[in-house]
């Protein structure tokens, strides 16, 4: 890797780590995609939601930095991809204001959302305040306390599903159905196959930091199980549409079939690997699955 100057640009963009915006973008596709289905969709809270997710995941991640840096967990036996703190490309004093910019961002974000649908909205938008709230508190319970719990995966379910999702939904329509609340847990799976691979690379390094992720708990073969489940629940639940008509069984099978097929395919590269940084193959893998997904899938609803 070239030469990285101290809270440059570049530094930046890679403490942000723009590979995970994937996630944050996938549940805001989604919830727009049924909204268009619907007849309900509305552009401005459609970006607006983007771009509040995406502030929240690079705070997120920020968070992250800074924290395992200042708790030592970032060590030489580190796996996975160089941190900015870590490495001496951000100071800390400049990573907390980071944290704050990016924060400062999706506030605004949230702002000129609860601006355009103050008053239509059944609570007259009270809601979307206190979900933002809970946004930015579990941002930072997740790095410092929950993470070491082993509660990472069902706030994935929660934050990368059921929160974003509905959320996307219900500024444009106005109200939520269960066909949201089932692409919600679709979302979810698909996104959480991502931390499982992440915590299954990191299984060793985490046990050692007093981290109790379900893979150190479980053990490697629940990890390489659960992964795969992940993938196989979260199209199976797709035949809920199929059952209300919003997917046609052809549009079944190429958007999540297919995407069932490129996951099994990388569980297979996975286990193979068992261990070490070559993981972090799979996990770019993963990660071009779920958006292989989310995109399909969101034209298949939306068509």
């Amino acid at each position: 890797m070239k030469e990285i100057k101290l809270n440059s640009p570049y530094a930046w963009f890679l403490a942000a780590r723009p590979k995970t915006l994937t996630g944050a973008i996938i549940p805001v596709l989604l919830g727009s995609a049924l909204a268009f289905s619907d007849g309900e969709f509305k552009t401005p809270p459609a970006l607006l939601c983007a771009l509040f997710a995406c502030g929240m995941q690079i705070a997120a991640n920020f968070i992250n930095d800074l924290f395992d840096f200042q708790k030592g967990t970032d060590r030489k036996d580190r796996l996975g991809p160089p941190r900015a703190c870590a490495e001496g490309w951000i100071t800390p004093g400049a990573m907390k204001l980071g944290i704050g910019c990016a924060l400062l961002l999706s506030c605004l974000a949230g702002l000129a959302l609860l601006f355009i649908v103050w008053g239509q909205l059944p609570h007259g938008g009270w809601e979307l305040v206190v979900l933002g709230v809970v946004c930015i508190l579990f941002a930072f319970l997740y790095t410092t306390l929950l993470s070491y719990l082993g509660w990472g995966d069902v706030l994935v379910l929660v934050f990368f599903g059921f929160v974003p999702v509905c959320g996307t939904y219900y500024v444009q329509a106005y109200t939520l159905n269960m066909d949201v609340l089932v692409l919600s847990l679709v979302s979810g799976l698909a996104i959480d196959t991502l931390l499982m691979v992440n915590n299954y690379r990191d299984r060793e390094q985490d046990a050692v930091s007093g981290k109790c992720t379900l893979v150190v708990r479980y053990g490697r073969k629940f990890g390489e199980n659960m992964y795969l489940g992940l993938g196989i629940a979260a199209t199976l639940l797709c035949l809920w549409f199929v059952n209300t008509g919003r997917l046609t069984l052809i549009e079944f099978i190429w958007a999540p079939c297919v995407y069932l097929c490129m996951h099994a395919l990388t569980w297979r590269k996975m286990v193979n690997i068992r261990s070490g940084k070559g993981l972090n193959r799979i996990l770019g893998e993963t990660s071009r699955n779920m958006l292989f997904l989310g995109i399909l899938l969101a034209v298949a609803l939306a068509a």
